[in-house]
């Protein structure tokens, strides 16, 4: 006589917020590889701990679930241009310290924030959550430029078209240089963008 089947193996249980941030993570493995269009639920899934019909407690669908990857690193790109914007002390110093911050998200989420840029071209959804990232850097540095030049820090210059611009150019230069291979090192990244960006601004490169 056989002994009794061995117990299915109980897979751990996961807080919602943990569960979610799971599957953003396997998602953001797999757009480091391939396109936003052969992103499959099942393949993310796999990259996980949790069962394929777990994915739909957290997301609608996989566009919902980029729009998940948009809003996180979105999030830690604020985070770093918060440095500039709310920062005390020197502004060359705060502002170098929120640049540097950028380009280390850059130098780690590069291919990812590539493959969202891409998924942009091909999906409405994608393109409209990418665009409000990006707008709420122009809205961010305009206002930060307008109170910079108010106290006189800042040379005087129009802000909006200004910030579109910086942020804009910002955005192309790091999705080229650290956005696919060959990748550019990232200490000619900042010198390019800080020069850039502090030559606009406060006319130096201190």
């Amino acid at each position: 006589m056989s002994g009794a089947p061995e117990p299915r193996q109980r897979r751990r249980r996961r807080s919602p917020e943990v569960a979610e941030r799971e599957i953003v993570d396997a998602a953001e493995a797999l757009l480091r590889e391939r396109p936003f269009r052969e992103l499959t639920v099942d393949e993310v899934m796999r990259g996980t701990g949790l069962s394929r019909p777990s994915f739909y407690v957290y997301f609608r669908d996989r566009h919902h679930l980029v729009l998940k990857v948009v809003e996180h690193l979105g999030g830690e790109l604020f985070t770093m241009s918060d440095r500039w914007v709310r920062g005390t002390g020197e502004p060359l110093v705060v502002a170098r310290e929120a640049l540097g911050g950028i380009v280390a998200v850059f130098a780690e989420h590069g291919p990812v924030m590539r493959a969202l840029a891409d998924a942009a071209t091909d999906d409405k959804d994608v393109e409209a959550a990418y665009s409000a990232v990006i707008q709420g850097f122009i809205d961010v540095v305009s206002g930060h430029i307008a109170s910079e030049i108010q106290a006189g820090r800042i040379l005087p210059l129009n802000p909006v078209p200004t910030a579109t611009a910086l942020v804009w150019m910002t955005e192309r230069y790091l999705m080229l240089s650290l956005g696919r291979e060959p990748l550019t090192p990232t200490d000619v990244v900042f010198d390019a963008l800080w020069t850039i960006w502090t030559r606009t601004l406060y006319g130096t490169t201190d």
